[in-house]
């Protein structure tokens, strides 16, 4: 990472677990008690896997206790299917590490988020291109037993849409439904803008909608639901601030020790570098998310493979393109 906070600097905006950890790391320069982190490289994807372990390391990362797994592969957003075949298998992977080991339980797939907004509408566009099989398993020829897991999906909207709490909803539809878990799909807010659309997060501890954007709502989480829940989200957003803050470092790394303004800036501390950033900016910038302007493409892209992710882990031994032709027999 190129920015080197100091002892004591605040966390970063983002909700990524591998970006807390990265900034904790160098901020502390030592390996952190409570927090595990393992990393291996899968061809061109790499797939970290951060374990907050204590209490006290929950504390310091600002996260529950429990494992976030991060898949990264920079072209994720673009048009190779080689890519997103690959990512989706190892999306998979992961996520069959969590799902309940009984092949009959029946599982809750949410996909939070504004379907008008384009930046937040990753988890409706992936709800609906998944497998949904729950109303179908009294049909399922005895072939297809144990390898065809029931499904259900919704996509509740938000609650300037709704007028409800999203966590309200999922509360009334797990009582019941009574699935034996619910996998919860969100936009998240990065740290980084290289981490846009090309990171994949999965965990187990739940998810805090509109979190990264300060729109803190009702958990989704197995205290509130009573089921455990794993949260898969993707980075679409950035605050400009964040962007601002980056700027600054790269001109200090270019100008060191050439301009007396940047001695000034560089002696300074991430606290008031950012307050600073924050007054230069203004209120209304300053709490600005930002987006790329190929978003719409992105969201397109990813919401493919992690759909097809999905597939594959809830529906095992079922090519998704025969299931038409496997149920009509």
């Amino acid at each position: 990472m190129r920015w080197r906070p100091r002892p004591g600097d605040p966390l970063p905006r983002t909700d990524l677990a591998l970006e807390v950890s990265e900034f904790l790391r160098a901020r502390e320069r030592a390996e952190i008690p409570g927090l595990a982190v393992q990393e291996r490289r899968l061809n061109s994807i790499s797939v970290t896997r951060v374990e907050v372990q204590t209490p006290t390391a929950a504390v310091m990362a600002g996260k529950p206790m429990g494992q976030y797994v991060t898949i990264e592969a920079p072209e994720l957003a673009e048009d190779d299917r080689r890519l997103h075949e690959e990512a989706g298998r190892v999306l998979a992977q992961e996520l069959g590490r969590l799902l309940p080991p009984d092949p009959q339980a029946v599982t809750l797939v949410t996909g939070l988020g504004n379907w008008h907004a384009t930046p937040d509408s990753l988890g409706p566009r992936v709800v609906g291109q998944l497998l949904i099989t729950r109303h179908l398993r009294d049909y399922v020829p005895p072939e297809l037993k144990g390898r065809l897991r029931p499904v259900c999906a919704v996509a509740p909207g938000v609650l300037g849409l709704t007028g409800i709490e999203t966590g309200e909803i999922l509360r009334g539809i797990v009582e019941r439904v009574r699935p034996q878990a619910v996998i919860a799909i969100d936009a998240l807010a990065a740290r980084t803008v290289a981490r846009i659309m090309t990171s994949i997060q999965i965990s187990d501890t739940g998810i805090t909608p509109g979190s990264g954007v300060g729109n803190r709502r009702l958990g989704i989480n197995a205290e509130t639901l009573g089921v455990p829940v794993i949260a898969i989200g993707v980075p679409t957003v950035v605050h400009a601030s964040t962007i601002a803050g980056d700027v600054v470092e790269e001109l200090l790394e270019h100008f060191r020790g050439n301009l007396r303004f940047c001695d000034i800036i560089g002696q300074m501390d991430q606290v008031d570098r950012k307050q600073l950033i924050q007054e230069a900016l203004g209120e209304g910038v300053g709490d600005l998310v930002v987006t790329p302007k190929e978003i719409d493409s992105m969201i397109r892209q990813v919401s493919r493979v992690l759909a097809g992710g999905l597939n594959l882990a809830l529906h095992p031994g079922i090519d998704p393109h025969n299931l038409t032709r496997y149920l009509q027999g």
